[in-house]
């Protein structure tokens, strides 16, 4: 059987491999074929209707997104029947569709605005007929809007093939035809993550990032609060496509320079409180590697996850490590430390969080994490809403000087940046934690094997005389294969385990910039493991703003002070 196919498309002769669609093979050769429910991380479908050409021969137009290749093909993709036919589509969309374009969050990069623009629809030559549907704002993470569901079913198929949830369902009939969890229930009483991957994949206003900029905004202009931020490692290479840059631009300066003239009072770098988690994640690891502790012991740092863990296998909860997530460690010192060494009354700290994840909202509204007395972190923004922010200010991003965190809480290690991908936290607790077991560096510094976009990987190692087997897995389908193995008695021998909500970890976290590239989130990853390469401290016990934090304030890491203020507990969620 051939492995390439050759065709026709629009009188160009091309050759592709066997099995690809039309709409891949156009796409090949430069030939944009508009759709709606296709996207290249998604299983095919064909609902939307919007990518149909004319294949000669078939007695009806074909859907680009699901029609093979064949041998001799002969593709037309914008006949005057074509064109047609997916006008008026789209005007049958538009039809139902609510007509608050200029208030919409994704004014502007709706998938649905652009096709109507590229086709010249400048009426609708039908009537708006479509029932009321009531908005979905009761959690902290995501909004929905049932009125602007085109019925892709990118969601379902998102929710359920790539996290393995199932959140999403179609529901009803005809006119009255949508998309929701079953029941209808709101998000919050659904066994929704706040993975927010939903979200990235909606083309149009329907699943959005619930935005709190209005909150730091009426903050920044109150004299009585002091407003201090924390950007976590990906939004330094995720925020430039927010304000029209490339994928993977590494623009930490120009970042920070940002913030201040937003008006942040001190700027500061999660990066910081990642080497923090490293140093008490790492020494509980060894803790429990040493005295017989519950093991494979696993990642908290993802709060996708961590919904995931206890909603779905509150059982394993034993297996989680105790430490906090860097954002609200970085909180708690804030509040309790940076406080004391500024004398600043904390009551007037207000501590904003800079994420690429929108289940890190629901987060920081956990009643368990405000051990200071206050809450660790008061609002978080994702890199989406902070993009928003920096254009309502008008501020040319590109021309700002590069400028540096604030002191204190501000340095960072590389192990700390690669923390923002799938494999990045298990290597920069091995990095520290094979250090302080043998006295001797990692050589290499890089652990390749947990490097990389599959799905599951893994790596041994020998420290000492122990061999330890770590692994990694990035999305909530492969989170649910990990804690199938560890009930069944962990036939892996795994002791070390890295879970990442989002496919990729958090440089593809659902409030990064949305694009329809798949090699977006590589470009990302490549980004911080150069970060990592160029910065002059790559391993967390070395940072020496950490360094100071326990000789000064906190004692030795996992001691009770450590235990008090860094660590928490995790309790089974029931919803649904």
């Amino acid at each position: 059987m051939s492995k390439t196919v050759t065709l026709t498309i629009d009188g160009q002769t091309l050759t592709v491999p066997a099995g690809y669609s039309i709409w891949e093979a156009a796409h090949q050769v430069g030939i944009n074929i508009p759709n709606l429910c296709h996207h290249p991380a998604l299983r095919p479908e064909g609902s939307c209707r919007v990518c149909v050409v004319k294949v000669k021969g078939a007695r009806n137009l074909s859907a680009s997104c699901v029609t093979k290749v064949a041998e001799g093909m002969e593709v037309s993709t914008h006949t005057p029947e074509v064109l047609a036919v997916r006008k008026n589509i789209v005007e049958l969309l538009l039809a139902n569709h609510p007509r608050d374009c200029l208030s919409c969050a994704r004014s502007g990069n709706c998938e649905l605005q652009k096709i109507a623009s590229d086709m010249g629809i400048r009426k609708i030559p039908y009537n708006y007929n479509r029932p009321p549907m009531k908005k979905d704002e009761g959690n902290p993470s995501i909004t929905r809007d049932p009125a602007k569901c085109i019925l892709c079913g990118r969601c379902v198929r998102m929710c359920s093939e790539v996290q393995g949830i199932g959140v999403y369902g179609f529901t009803w009939r005809g006119i009255n035809s949508r998309v929701s969890p079953a029941f209808d229930l709101p998000l919050d009483k659904a066994t929704c993550t706040y993975c927010g991957q939903c979200a990235k994949v909606c083309p149009t206003g329907a699943i959005t990032i619930h935005n709190d900029t209005d909150k730091v905004w009426a903050a920044l202009r109150d004299p009585e609060k002091i407003v201090m931020v924390q950007t976590a490692p990906s939004v330094r290479v995720g925020l430039s496509e927010a304000l029209g840059g490339k994928p993977g631009d590494i623009v930490t300066g120009k970042m920070v320079a940002a913030l201040r003239q937003l008006g942040f009072d001190k700027v500061f770098d999660t990066n910081w409180s990642a080497d923090l988690t490293i140093m008490e994640e790492g020494t509980e690891f060894i803790h429990r590697l040493k005295d017989g502790g519950v093991m494979p012991m696993i990642t908290s740092c993802s709060p996708g996850w961590v919904n995931y863990m206890e909603m779905f296998y509150p059982e394993l909860i034993p297996h989680f490590s105790t430490a906090k997530s860097p954002q609200a460690m970085f909180g708690t010192m804030l509040k309790t430390y940076y406080a004391q060494k500024m004398n600043i009354d904390p009551a007037k700290i207000v501590s904003v969080s800079i994420m690429p994840c929108t289940a890190k909202k629901f987060e920081a509204q956990r009643p368990e994490l405000s051990a200071s007395g206050f809450r660790d972190v008061d609002v978080v923004l994702t890199t989406v809403e902070l993009g928003q922010m920096i254009r309502e200010a008008g501020l040319n991003f590109q021309a700002l000087p590069d400028e540096q965190f604030d002191p204190l809480m501000g340095v960072g290690s590389g192990a700390g940046t690669i923390f923002g991908t799938t494999g990045g936290v298990m290597e920069a607790a091995v990095r520290t934690a094979y250090e302080l077991l043998t006295g001797k560096g990692l050589d290499p510094l890089e652990l390749a094997p947990v490097r990389g976009m599959e799905g599951i990987k893994e790596a041994t190692l020998t420290i000492g005389k122990t061999k330890v087997k770590v692994a990694v897995a990035h999305n909530l389908a492969n989170a649910r294969k990990v804690c199938e193995a560890i009930k069944a008695g962990n036939p892996h021998g795994w002791h070390f385990i890295e879970i990442m909500a989002c496919p990729g970890g958090c440089i593809n976290g659902g409030g990064q910039p949305i694009s329809l590239e798949m090699d977006t989130p590589v470009k990302r990853q490549e980004a911080l493991y150069t970060d990592d390469r160029n910065l002059p401290i790559r391993k967390s016990h070395e940072n020496p703003e950490v360094q100071a934090l326990y000789r000064e304030f906190l004692g030795e890491p996992n001691g009770h002070k450590a235990h008090q203020l860094l660590h928490t507990h995790y309790r089974e969620q029931i919803r649904g």
